[in-house]
């Protein structure tokens, strides 16, 4: 981020220290305006023809060139990442928010403009779609796949995602003191820390592995997780176990991956636990409802179902009473005797 220009770099830092965004959250904003900056420069013939996209230099972007931007602007930034970069709605969204944001700042904080084209930016519509998961079979299929010299890690390391929803950063971040008796503290987005409650499969599985979790030269001795340099595990390498073990299991690798475990988690325990929603919201860490309720999908046997309960279900048109047409002269002859009393 040293590449940012000066009143990003401020952004920034206003974002993690008073919004209290995660490091995470920041590298997106970041990256996200430094693509917007990078499109701004070229659309405007600000460098040189031949200048790769990627390597185009942000940091000498001024408030003038700020001032500059226009509603318009952004809707053809929203379009070549759209077109040119083949973002899904959900990733302009996140970029739109990104850029509100940013305006948002230099306009009613900083007070560095006098108007915010980004007022206007509207957000792609986002399609929820129904997410991937493991059944119970593949669940037990991708476990019983586990094997080699880090069977214990990476069984626990699986089997933490597929019990307990654990976000990857989550399951990264996990610390030995932090873990007592049948409970687990984790730090979640907004570094917001919660507790896990262990069922008796991660009792176990963290059981067996500390048991043979290496002790001597170990540089982070609190993570529960180590690499084989015997320091804590990185995001990427438990991203590589998770795939090895997907591919083991006759599942796709390009399918289904350790946030797809943490679906499984929240769908399991949803279908077959009967977990209330607001339970299932505080399991997974999220700040609104309607980010839990992508997890609560229902299949097609459990619609049927429904319309198979419903008290009606078996009533037919030959086990149904008739009604004559006497019978409805005679109530409405019934109705005006009412009204004459």
């Amino acid at each position: 981020m040293n590449e940012a220009p000066v009143i990003v770099k401020d952004f920034l830092s206003y974002m993690e220290t008073i919004k209290g965004k995660s490091k995470n959250t920041i590298k997106e904003y970041f990256y996200d305006l430094r693509m917007f900056f990078r499109f701004i420069k070229t659309s405007k013939n600000a460098i040189d023809k031949e200048t790769d996209f990627e390597q185009i230099d942000i940091s000498d972007m001024t408030i003038d060139d700020m001032k500059s931007v226009t509603l318009s602007d952004l809707y053809n930034y929203m379009s070549f990442v759209s077109r040119e970069r083949d973002n899904t709605s959900s990733s302009r969204a996140r970029k739109v928010a990104s850029i509100k944001s940013f305006f948002n700042y230099i306009t009613n904080k900083a007070k560095l403009l006098e108007y915010n084209p980004a007022n206007e930016l509207e957000s792609p519509k986002i399609v929820k779609r129904l997410p991937k998961y493991l059944n119970i079979d593949e669940s037990k299929k991708l476990l019983e796949s586990i094997e080699g010299e880090h069977k214990e890690r990476d069984y626990a390391i699986i089997t933490l995602f597929l019990n307990c929803g654990l976000r990857l950063s989550e399951l990264v971040s996990i610390n030995i003191n932090k873990i007592k008796n049948d409970t687990l503290s984790v730090i979640g987005k907004g570094d917001k820390e919660r507790t896990i409650y262990l069922n008796n499969a991660c009792k176990a599985a963290i059981k067996a592995y500390l048991e043979v979790r290496p002790r001597d030269g170990v540089k982070d001795k609190n993570a529960l997780f180590l690499s084989e340099r015997k320091q804590r595990i990185s995001n990427k390498t438990v991203q590589h176990i998770v795939k090895k073990y997907i591919k083991l299991s006759g599942l796709d690798p390009e399918r289904y991956s350790t946030h797809k475990l943490r679906h499984t988690a929240a769908t399991l325990m949803y279908k077959h636990g009967k977990v209330d929603i607001r339970a299932l919201q505080e399991i997974l860490g999220h700040e609104s409802i309607s980010t839990t309720e992508i997890y609560t999908h229902i299949d097609n046997q459990q619609l049927k179902n429904a319309i198979d309960s419903n008290p009606l279900s078996n009533i037919t048109q030959n086990s149904s009473r008739k009604s004559e047409p006497h019978d409805l002269q005679e109530q409405s002859q019934d109705d005006e005797v009412e009204k004459a009393k």
